[in-house]
């Protein structure tokens, strides 16, 4: 069973940076695409961004296009989320995720394994 664990969540000023990491273990040959979620209190799971396995071809969604990069170190099976020029609606649980199939998708459904989340708080 191929686990997902984030870490690099915590409190920032807005306008700061933070990376989160997320690192998958177990058969890791069996997924290929990866992705961020988040979800705010109150408010459903939302996509961020996500990063395909072959080409690493990435897709944003629009909120964060521009301030946040996801990135994949293929050796150590795992992903990343850089997010700069934070603003304080950026605060929620960010989740990373993994699919069996290369192939983006914004729907949460469509992807087979969840990571426990980490905390952002942006403070104003």
């Amino acid at each position: 069973q191929v686990q997902l664990v984030e870490s690099g969540g915590g409190l920032v000023q807005a306008g700061g940076s933070l990376r989160l990491s997320c690192a998958a273990s177990g058969p890791t040959l069996s997924i290929y695409t990866r992705a961020w979620f988040r979800q705010a209190p109150g408010k459903e799971r939302e996509f961020v961004a996500a990063i395909t396995y072959g080409g690493g071809k990435t897709y944003y969604a629009d909120s964060v296009k521009d301030r946040f990069t996801i990135s994949r170190d293929y050796a150590k099976a795992t992903v990343y989320l850089q997010m700069n020029i934070l603003k304080s609606e950026d605060t929620a649980v960010y989740y990373c995720a993994a699919r069996r199939r290369d192939v983006i998708d914004s729907n949460g459904n469509r992807y087979d394994y969840w990571g426990q989340g980490t905390q952002v708080t942006v403070s104003s």
